[in-house]
């Protein structure tokens, strides 16, 4: 997804170490819709947060691992915080992901209630990061990302913070079958063979 092409360089770099006669293409999914290019064939592995629960999609191995910050508007009350919580999301508005978005994939990440039960109320939808990042600068929602975002992304009227106490997001190599062609069995086993990197460690 994204901006996460660079923060894989050192599983390329190994894998094609290995494997000199392959090549690795990066092609970028939207959450809106995140299974329709391994449901076609399009891409032979994604990088996927977990869990992921589809029935035609195998887990391979955890690669990267990272904390999540909360993207507020600049005139949010929450915006004056140097940090926030999982429970300052509570009576706050979240985009809705719209119908092709599994909603256990997508609650990982923005869920419907706070670790103590409050709601969270589902809003607008969006179909791309950067629609999100329009709706949360004009007020509309707030939305709990990654926290690569801020490495990456700047949006005007939008402020991210930390969020303290998010779980670890957890990026894993997803597959169409568990069977897999040699060049593919050949990355995961590369994967498998190196330590998860945690982004923004040395």
């Amino acid at each position: 997804m994204g901006a996460l092409p660079s923060e894989l360089l050192w599983l390329v770099d190994a894998y094609k170490a290995r494997y000199p006669q392959c090549a690795v293409e990066f092609a970028e999914f939207h959450f809106s819709d995140p299974f329709i290019k391994l449901r076609t064939g399009a891409v032979d592995a994604q990088l996927m947060w977990l869990p992921v629960l589809e029935d035609q999609a195998w887990c391979g191995p955890v690669v990267l691992t990272e904390g999540r910050v909360l993207a507020v508007a600049d005139d949010s009350p929450l915006a004056a915080r140097s940090s926030v919580s999982m429970e300052d999301l509570a009576g706050q508005t979240v985009l809705d992901p719209g119908e092709n978005v599994p909603r256990d994939w997508f609650a990982a990440m923005c869920p419907d209630r706070t670790p103590s039960g409050q709601p969270i109320h589902r809003g607008p939808q969006a179909r791309t990061f950067h629609e999100v990042l329009a709706l949360v600068a004009a007020g509309r929602i707030v939305c709990p990302l990654n926290g690569h975002v801020p490495r990456y992304y700047s949006y005007p009227g939008v402020t991210l913070l930390p969020i303290d106490d998010a779980p670890l997001t957890e990026w894993a190599l997803v597959l169409p079958d568990a069977t897999l062609a040699p060049h593919v069995q050949g990355l995961i086993d590369t994967a498998r063979d190196l330590e998860v990197r945690h982004i923004g460690s040395a």
